[in-house]
């Protein structure tokens, strides 16, 4: 069932997204060579508490950290440790807080120092996708309409689509139905209603868009090796449009 939410509910998920906003701005002064993942997830964790917030990865199906931090062919779900920065990575922090019982979610990659034009073009692209998707949320849309923008545009840039991993619900629950697909065809799928909010989050690689599952249960990765990049946004259903929940 998707439920729509209340304009008290709006309100309080309006700032966990813009607790989760605070936090990727927050951090990226400190995304430099030299920094180890560990550094990035303590930093998150004590600003979100300063905002009277919670890590709401924290313990989520037993996930260890804080917040995930991926780098390069990582594509989710990475795990912070003592690796450090270098110069030339992708960095994705997923940020997700939980304020008064009520989610914020928006994942962001980042380039470290000088990167190469395959990153560049990985970060252009995936973010432009996102962008793409949002501009056809509104009231009576399906999500299949989402789904199709942005495989199309990824498409047409010949970037590979990740088809496990998909943009969702959010609410009073982290995830929640419905699931936004990053490919599909317009027209079909859940009807979209003033009211719902959901997560968009094209999830592209430069390479083949087949992953696999690290030892340690969490860590996604490009079955090739190659580059990914992950831009995410938590938005609510208008009748003319969406608002964006986790923006400036």
């Amino acid at each position: 069932m998707i439920n729509i939410k209340s304009e008290r509910e709006i309100e309080l998920l309006r700032q966990a997204g813009h607790i989760v906003y605070e936090t990727h701005q927050y951090l990226k002064p400190f995304l430099k060579e030299g920094i180890t993942t560990k550094e990035i997830d303590d930093l998150a964790a004590e600003f979100i508490k300063k905002c009277g917030a919670t890590p709401s990865c924290k313990g989520y199906q037993g996930y260890p950290a804080n917040i995930c931090i991926s780098i390069n062919d990582e594509v989710v779900h990475g795990i912070a440790g003592r690796r450090k920065l270098k110069n030339g990575d992708i960095v994705t922090l997923d940020i997700c807080a939980c304020y008064k019982g009520y989610h914020g979610d928006s994942a962001w990659s980042y380039p470290v120092g000088n990167v190469s034009s395959d990153a560049k073009y990985i970060l252009e692209h995936t973010e432009k996708a996102l962008y793409e998707g949002l501009k056809v949320v509104k009231a009576g849309c399906r999500v299949g309409d989402i789904s199709h923008a942005i495989e199309e545009y990824a498409n047409k840039y010949h970037l590979g689509v990740i088809k496990e991993l998909t943009g969702h619900g959010v609410g009073n629950h982290l995830h929640e139905e419905p699931n936004v697909p990053n490919y599909g065809k317009a027209g079909t799928g859940p009807i979209l209603k003033e009211g719902m909010v959901i997560a968009i989050e094209p999830m592209l690689t430069i390479g083949s868009p087949d992953i696999y599952m690290e030892d340690d249960d969490w860590t996604i990765k490009t079955d090739d090796g190659s580059l990914s990049g992950h831009f995410e946004h938590t938005v609510v259903v208008r009748n003319d449009g969406c608002e964006i929940l986790t923006g400036e």
